[in-house]
């Protein structure tokens, strides 16, 4: 016989097994409300005491940076023979001062002296056969003006014997065939005269051309000669400028070619500084921006004169002259530590320059709150930095404190538990 099963009512049908799935389903939608509106930050506990907390605060931003810069001299030339030749004597060491055109070391060139003993020689020959050609044109010369005035004189003759022959024709006292022919002696006579008055003018007009040319030649000789004997003079390296021997890279017996550096002149009194900068402030430096640095107790002025516009290994080079007036015991070579200003100082928050920068570039840091108890992980924009601070465009607030250490230890944690 079947038995009669009572069915559950009130509280006791929560439990029937036909509300299990609607408990398991309940459950499952506090779990997932849980999820959603619990927080979600990574807590981490820190040691206060081994972090560097600083302010925020509203001040003056100075926008400048600091860069290193060497001292140069202000000229520097490169110091360079025009001959090649053998050291033979060193007449100046470096760091001496010099004068303009002061010897400082003496070459020999054998080859160069052979040259020159044989170019003397050839002018010397050339020099005699121009002065033999034009004794010779000179002795034609005469030659032809000797015969011009024998034939002008023969002309003359036969002209006064024609004028009598035909005086006695015209009386008939002679043949007719003698007076003809001393018309005809007469006028070849003429005309050979013409014929060597017109070739003694022509060839006065050719020596002329020709002595022209020949003593041209000479005195082209005798320049390439003059240059010759210049290149000997040349074997002297002398000092291009007044200043100091700042470099002379040489040793007795060494063959040095034509053009090769070996030293350079520096200029004595006027100096500039050269740097090198970062290629991140590349589009900020321009010529005319003004530097300062300190040097024992009194500070300087400098002005940016030439800006390289290429990069190498990230840094670009700047140069600096002097604004006023220069230290006094400046040497080439010193290193100046110049702070650099980039444009005109503004009010903004800003906040003291930390390590954690490197973990962040600058686009989040942590916040203490005001009770000091933790530190809460906040976006924030910084905009420009200069040695000591940077400049918070977004985030921050006047007076709030934030933690400037490294953040290496602390991962992605959202929340500092002091």
């Amino acid at each position: 016989m079947d038995k009669i099963i009572e069915k559950k009512s009130g509280w006791r049908s929560a439990f029937d097994k036909k509300a299990l799935p609607w408990w398991l389903g309940a459950a499952l939608a506090v779990f997932v409300i849980y999820l959603i509106a619990r927080p979600n930050n990574k807590t981490l506990r820190v040691d206060k005491d081994t972090l560097m907390v600083a302010d925020a605060v509203r001040g003056e931003f100075n926008d400048y940076i600091r860069v290193s810069g060497r001292v140069q001299p202000m000229t520097t030339i490169q110091l360079s023979p025009q001959e090649g030749g053998v050291v033979q004597t060193i007449l100046v060491e470096e760091g001496s001062a010099v004068k303009a055109g002061e010897p400082i070391l003496v070459l020999a060139n054998d080859n160069l002296d052979l040259s020159i003993l044989n170019s003397e020689a050839e002018l010397a020959e050339k020099e005699n056969i121009l002065r033999n050609t034009q004794i010779q044109m000179e002795q034609q010369k005469l030659d032809v003006r000797q015969n011009v005035l024998e034939y002008g004189t023969q002309v003359e003759r036969l002209r006064r014997a024609y004028e009598q022959q035909k005086a006695l024709y015209a009386d008939k006292l002679i043949a007719k065939e003698d007076y003809l022919k001393a018309e005809e002696d007469y006028l070849l006579a003429k005309q050979k005269y013409e014929l060597m008055a017109e070739r003694s003018k022509q060839d006065s007009l050719y020596r002329g051309t020709q002595i022209d040319r020949m003593e041209e030649s000479l005195e082209n000789m005798q320049l390439n000669m003059q240059m010759i004997r210049k290149r000997k003079s040349n074997l002297i390296v002398k000092a291009p400028i007044d200043g100091e021997l700042g470099l002379l890279d040489v040793v007795l017996g060494q063959s040095i070619a034509s053009g090769t550096k070996i030293g350079q002149i520096n200029s004595v009194g006027s100096y500039k500084v050269e740097a090198q900068i970062d290629e991140h402030y590349i589009d900020r430096v321009v010529s005319g921006l003004s530097a300062t640095f300190e040097r024992q107790g009194e500070t300087y002025s400098t002005v940016i004169r030439k800006v390289y516009p290429e990069v190498r290994e990230g840094k670009f080079k700047a140069e600096f002259k002097f604004d006023g007036e220069q230290p006094d015991n400046i040497r080439a070579g010193q290193t100046y530590y110049l702070n650099l200003q980039l444009g005109q100082s503004e009010e903004a928050v800003i906040i003291p320059r930390g390590t954690f920068y490197q973990k962040t570039g600058g686009k989040w840091i942590y916040v203490v709150n005001k009770e000091g108890t933790k530190a809460v992980r906040r976006e924030i924009r910084i905009g420009r930095q200069n040695p000591q601070y940077y400049e918070v465009l977004e985030g921050l607030s006047d007076g709030e404190q934030v933690i400037i250490s490294g953040y290496d230890t602390y991962g992605d944690s959202d929340v500092l538990i002091f």
